[in-house]
């Protein structure tokens, strides 16, 4: 989502940006097209976001161009803002047994938000080995190589800052122990999240922040 925009639909708005930031991905020189003959031919798909385990305020790995850790991440193939539930919805979602109005189901052990208070459903968990074109969508469009091994690596020396998405914030919480923290002890009043800033703590949750990164084309295999 763009926290810059608060007005503008939660994530919905990364939907819209899709067309320009895949032009501008395949128009660099570090598209598919550009390529030397050893590299891998890359094929377009719809924004997907990767979730990247990595801090994206406080991180010291947001400086780095690799390292590891890579079972921690996630991918979201399909945008999660429209598919969302606001918190303010949340006793609806209880009522349903947890399943969203879109079909994904709700783990109250285990649930996400982004900046402007919106309950997410998970990415896909671990993000596959493999090459993907990513992008911040502000300078840097660049590989990021996901090893088997668990290791992650960033080509023509960018940084995950470079290619952060810097207006997105996302988070993973936890019910603490003993605790019954859920969407339910989350304060409307947090939302939405000062840009730049980290996501707000839940009340009885643990939380881990997430550096959200887009991808606008998969090597084929």
């Amino acid at each position: 989502a763009l926290a810059a925009h608060p007005a503008a639909t939660p994530l919905d708005t990364l939907s819209q940006m899709s067309r320009r930031l895949l032009f501008l991905a395949l128009a660099s020189s570090s598209t598919a097209s550009g390529y030397q003959a050893d590299e891998p031919q890359f094929r377009r798909v719809q924004t997907q976001f990767i979730a990247a385990a990595i801090d994206p305020v406080h991180g010291e790995g947001m400086k780095a161009s690799s390292g590891a850790g890579t079972d921690l991440w996630g991918i979201w193939r399909v945008d999660p803002g429209p598919r969302g539930v606001q918190l303010r919805e949340y006793d609806e979602l209880e009522s349903t047994g947890g399943v969203a109005p879109k079909g994904w189901k709700f783990d109250k052990s285990d649930w996400w938000l982004e900046e402007h208070g919106l309950i997410m459903e998970k990415p896909s968990f671990p993000l596959p080995p493999g090459k993907y074109l990513v992008t911040g969508g502000r300078e840097v469009t660049t590989t990021l190589t996901i090893h088997a091994d668990e290791r992650w690596e960033l080509a023509d020396g960018a940084t995950l800052y470079d290619v952060t998405h810097l207006p997105c914030r996302a988070a993973r919480y936890t019910p603490a122990a003993g605790s019954e923290g859920s969407p339910a002890t989350a304060r409307a009043s947090d939302f939405p999240v000062t840009p730049g800033g980290p996501m707000p703590p839940v009340p009885g949750c643990k939380k881990q922040d997430y550096a959200v990164v887009f991808v606008t084309a998969v090597a084929e295999e």
